[in-house]
């Protein structure tokens, strides 16, 4: 058995084990499983409980199961929506939901893949409209304008009109300032005089 059909089975042994203990009877039947993927109610309290197996662990079943053909055996959830489940379980034969060995006697086997029986799981699972999903651009989805970005972002396009207009005559700028210093810069023989030099011209 593959580490991906372990993982999915013993998710599955965690989970049927407790009711079919409590209920001999539930093996014949389809029994009744809280959703360990969805938060539930407390009737009592009121209160709500979080779900049992967090997303990092959902999504891993997912991929095991997936992996192994053995999605139709996990509930929906965040991870799995019910479209997925129904197609999974479309799509997986009969004989693929028995996994078969050549040495299980099928007396055995039938005993040893109660795991496999079918469940119905409580606890309904509401799938969110995304907008843009159908069309894969969910980001930007009814919004009338894109999102603020960061201010060099936002500055980027006039900043490099700036530059580029400010090096388009650099050469003649420099050469002017050069000039203009160097005429303005006293005589070491001619008597001291104050002198003002003008700023940078950029």
């Amino acid at each position: 058995m593959s580490a991906a059909l372990q993982a999915v089975k013993q998710f599955r042994v965690r989970e049927l084990a407790p009711v079919l203990k409590a209920q001999p009877t539930a093996s014949t039947a389809r029994p009744k499983i809280l959703n360990p993927f969805l938060p539930h109610k407390n009737p009592e309290s009121g209160r709500w409980a979080p779900a049992k197996y967090s997303l990092r662990r959902q999504a891993d079943l997912v991929k095991q199961a997936r992996a192994s053909g053995m999605l139709h055996l996990l509930p929906p959830g965040p991870k799995l929506s019910p479209k997925d489940l129904a197609a999974a379980s479309a799509s997986t034969p009969i004989s693929a939901s028995t996994p078969t060995s050549d040495a299980m006697a099928p007396a055995a086997e039938s005993s040893k893949s109660w795991w496999l029986s079918e469940v119905e799981w409580e606890g309904e699972f509401k799938e969110k409209e995304v907008k843009g999903a159908d069309v894969g651009n969910r980001l930007y989805a009814g919004r009338k304008r894109m999102f603020k970005g960061h201010k060099w972002e936002r500055t980027l396009e006039k900043r490099t009109w700036e530059r580029k207009m400010l090096m388009k005559d650099m050469a003649a700028r420099i050469e002017r300032f050069r000039t203009t210093y160097r005429r303005k810069t006293p005589s070491p023989v001619s008597p001291a005089r104050p002198v003002s030099y003008s700023k940078l011209p950029f």
